[in-house]
């Protein structure tokens, strides 16, 4: 099989892929975000108004859930890249240049995935494309897909 016909099959799955990706994505940080601020899944809860901690732990639950069911994606993806940069520069950079070495291969891998989000948008399986499927009213741009919401 030639290099070429196997780019064209993989590529026709690519908006799927993208949709579970993000789905996965927004699962795993939403469940950071709930360990944080409930004191679930091994975690003790931060104190409500501890900073930045308890703060971090609101956005990476309501973000985690926005990016996870494709509801305004591309917002809750930057706010997500955002605090996670946040995050390792300020917890993590200062124990060390690599993330293996100063414990923040979470954030910054969350970083990097989120922002790939921002620009690629939500992929398949987003419900804010669902939604504007569904309504024979929505119209979309020219040349933008209803899904990049």
């Amino acid at each position: 099989m030639s290099t070429a016909r196997l780019s064209d099959r993989l590529a026709g799955h690519q908006p799927l892929v993208l949709g579970l990706f993000r789905i996965v994505l927004g699962l795993l940080f939403a469940s950071e975000g709930a360990a944080t601020l409930f004191g679930v899944l091994g975690r003790e809860a931060s104190p409500t108004g501890d900073w930045p901690f308890w703060y971090a732990g609101v956005i990476e639950l309501v973000c985690g859930v926005l990016v996870l069911l494709g509801v305004a994606t591309r917002g809750a993806a930057f706010l997500s890249s955002g605090a996670m940069a946040f995050a390792y520069f300020t917890e993590h950079q200062q124990d060390g240049l690599f993330p293996l070495q100063n414990g923040g291969l979470a954030p910054a891998l969350f970083c990097w995935g989120f922002l790939l989000l921002v620009f690629f948008g939500p992929g398949s399986l987003s419900l804010s494309g669902l939604l504007r499927r569904g309504d024979p009213t929505s119209a979309t741009t020219p040349g933008r897909p209803a899904d990049q919401a």
